[in-house]
C-alpha cells in the first residue's frame, strides 16, 4: 500500500501555480507545450506534505533518500531544451519525486525512468498512478549505463551531475537525438550541457550553470 499522503484541498493552489507561470515566461521560458505540461502536473504532489506550501517557490526542495526536486525553472529550462516531441521515447536518468517524468509524459509518446533508490521509484510511480498517468516505466537500475536494451533513444535527460560528458548515454541516442545534462563536479557549481548526436559528431552547447547531485554509479543496496 502507497504512503503517499494525498495533498489537502488548497484553493489558493491555482493562484500559486500561475504565479510561478509567469515567472517562468519572465525567465524567459516561452515554450507553450511546455508550460501547458507544468500547468497540468501539480507540483505539490510530488514533494513531502510539509513543503507543500513552498510547492510554487522557484526553489529546489529535499525529498527522501538525500535528494531533491529541482526548482521549476530548471524544470522547465530543461525540459524546453530538449525539444520533446508527441512520438519521442525519452529515457530519463535518476527519477527521483516523479515530477520531471509526469513533465516528460505529458509532451511524449512514452518515457522510461531510471532510478537507483527504489524507495524513490515506488512513491514516484504511486504519484503517477493517483494522477492518471500511464505513459511511463520506472526501473530500478544503475543510470549512469543508460538502458541498452531499448536503445536508441529520441532524448535522453539526465537529472543529476556526470563528472564528465556522459559519452555512453550519448551513444544511446537516435541520429539527430538530444541529450541534456549537468556537468561537472559534485562540490561544485556544474554545466548544464546540450548533446546533440549527428552521424559519428557530436554537437555541444553550455546552458548555464547549475547545481544538481551528484550521477552515482550502481543500485543503492538498502533504500
Amino acid at each position: 500500500m502507497s504512503d503517499i499522503v494525498p495533498p489537502e484541498p488548497d484553493p489558493d493552489a491555482r493562484i500559486r501555480l500561475a504565479s510561478m507561470i509567469l515567472k517562468l515566461r519572465e525567465l524567459g521560458i516561452s515554450n507553450r507545450r511546455v508550460l501547458a505540461a507544468i500547468e497540468t502536473v501539480p507540483r505539490e504532489v510530488f514533494v513531502p506534505e510539509q513543503y507543500r506550501g513552498e510547492a510554487y517557490l522557484d526553489r529546489p526542495l529535499p525529498i527522501a533518500c538525500g535528494q531533491t526536486i529541482s526548482a521549476p525553472s530548471v524544470v522547465a529550462m530543461m525540459t524546453a531544451a530538449l525539444e520533446v516531441e508527441d512520438r519521442h521515447h525519452v529515457l530519463e536518468i535518476g527519477t527521483g519525486s516523479g515530477y520531471q517524468a509526469a513533465i516528460l509524459a505529458k509532451l511524449a509518446r512514452r518515457v522510461t525512468t531510471l532510478e537507483r533508490y527504489r524507495t524513490l521509484l515506488e512513491s514516484a510511480e504511486a504519484r503517477w498512478q493517483e494522477l492518471g498517468i500511464t505513459n511511463i516505466t520506472g526501473v530500478v537500475s544503475d543510470g549512469s549505463k543508460g538502458w541498452p536494451a531499448q536503445a536508441p533513444f529520441d532524448r535522453i535527460l539526465v537529472t543529476a551531475a556526470a563528472a564528465a560528458a556522459p559519452a555512453k548515454l550519448v551513444a544511446q541516442l537516435v541520429d539527430g537525438g538530444i541529450l541534456i545534462a549537468p556537468v561537472g563536479p559534485a562540490d561544485s557549481v556544474q554545466r548544464l550541457t546540450f548533446f546533440r548526436k549527428e552521424g559519428t559528431t557530436v554537437e555541444t552547447r553550455d546552458l548555464g550553470a547549475v547545481r544538481f547531485v551528484p550521477l552515482v554509479e550502481g543500485v543503492a543496496r538498502n533504500l
